[in-house]
């Protein structure tokens, strides 16, 4: 399933009302308890990268001569306290954030969009599709995070070509435990995505602007036939997925040489790297013949709905933050693939990165569609009685149609 980003692109053309003076205009309360300075642009960020964005923003100061406030915040509360304060007036002018937040902040009324203009074509494709809502772009993206399968290159060599081309490698390095993903007592469909996908069940069809909330694919053919290969995957067949395998269990397994497979993402390398393993980043190994397309997750900007600068934070995000260097500072902050292309491409020297960029590639951006929290509700919980033994099909049918229900 690939969203469409030409057609996201033309529909997403929404010009930024131009009748706003960069140096006239007044920003919002910083939310820390007084107001901002006349031309002053505030610009909440994560506490961990206000550092790698303050080049960025003194550089804008002097060239433009609107102040750039960057103001680090725990990054678990960015997102309800940006809903909570634009309405009142008060809040940034920009925000960092997820692009899974787009359906909550539309649907509150708390974003503006921005126009890329040209630029849009200077950045991955799924960075774009992942940064539009309903048509319209409203994100400024500047990482693209997903997950891919670690394999120690001690116990094998060469990358699998298929899942039970992964299974037989590991078996013939003399594991009893190949692969590891971790689970838990209520599943984790993120991390089993992949495989779904390869069996052609999406959570949701797209149209022009995205995904369809309306064209529910979760209950097709296809869903059932991953469900049925779930099954056979789990308690009553291989065993490979386990609902005792959390992700602590799965890391532990990986790193003591038990298991020479580990799907997971970039966050997890490091501690592999720090144990002293040699490791490659594959793709996602298919149960089928079609490839497996595990989720994108893309961080970016927003900018407020209520602020006064809106000309002012689409140059600065599009004409400053979406610059190579930027970028590149963002990606040694994180040690996420960067968004724009040719910064990706320079990230992409280090041949980890490369690896989970070639599977980024593959990706698809994770639906932030409000519908999605209905799905998020029962799905994992369906997949974890599957793997423990409960009736493929039967779970599969119910998990559908409580999704269906919930979503009215």
């Amino acid at each position: 399933m690939r969203v469409n980003t030409k057609s996201l692109l033309a529909a997403g053309a929404v010009a930024v009302v131009a009748t706003l003076g960069l140096a006239s205009c007044a920003a919002g309360d910083s939310g820390d308890g007084g107001d901002a300075a006349s031309s002053t642009l505030t610009v909440w960020v994560d506490a961990e990268r206000v550092d790698a964005l303050q080049g960025a923003a003194d550089a804008y100061s002097e060239k433009n001569g609107v102040k750039v406030e960057l103001v680090g915040k725990d990054n678990a509360d960015i997102k309800d306290d940006f809903i909570q304060q634009v309405p009142t007036g008060k809040g940034p002018d920009i925000t960092m954030g997820a692009h899974d937040w787009l359906g909550e902040l539309s649907t509150n009324g708390v974003v503006a969009p921005i126009e890329l203009g040209d630029s849009a074509g200077d950045y991955l494709p799924v960075a774009i599709d992942a940064s539009t809502y309903e048509g319209t772009v409203y994100m400024l993206p500047y990482a693209v995070e997903n997950i891919a399968v670690i394999r120690n290159t001690d116990l094998v060599p060469e990358a699998a070509t298929s899942y039970d081309d992964m299974i037989a490698k590991g078996q013939a390095a003399g594991l009893t435990q190949p692969f590891v993903v971790e689970q838990g007592a209520e599943g984790n469909p993120y991390h089993l995505y992949p495989f779904q996908t390869a069996f052609g069940a999406p959570v949701f069809g797209t149209n022009d602007e995205g995904y369809d909330a309306t064209d529910l694919q979760l209950g097709s053919a296809g869903g059932e036939q991953f469900a049925t290969w779930l099954a056979s995957q789990g308690k009553n067949g291989t065993g490979v997925f386990n609902t005792d395998v959390d992700g602590d269990i799965a890391k532990q397994a990986f790193l003591d040489g038990t298991a020479a497979f580990w799907l997971t993402g970039p966050w997890n390398v490091g501690s592999a790297v720090d144990a002293g393993l040699n490791v490659a980043i594959d793709s996602v190994p298919s149960p089928t013949a079609e490839v497996a397309s595990p989720f994108a997750g893309v961080k970016g900007f927003f900018v407020s709905s209520e602020s006064k600068n809106k000309v002012a934070a689409n140059d600065f995000l599009v004409n400053f933050l979406g610059t190579e260097e930027v970028q590149l500072e963002l990606f040694k902050a994180g040690n996420v693939l960067p968004a724009l292309s040719a910064a990706a491409e320079t990230a992409s020297s280090d041949p980890i990165i490369e690896g989970f960029a070639a599977v980024g590639a593959e990706a698809v951006p994770m639906p932030a569609i409000p519908a999605m929290g209905s799905v998020w509700q029962y799905w994992g919980i369906a997949e974890a009685d599957i793997i423990n033994g409960a009736d493929p099909v039967a779970t599969w049918q119910k998990l559908t149609a409580d999704v269906q229900a919930a979503i009215g």
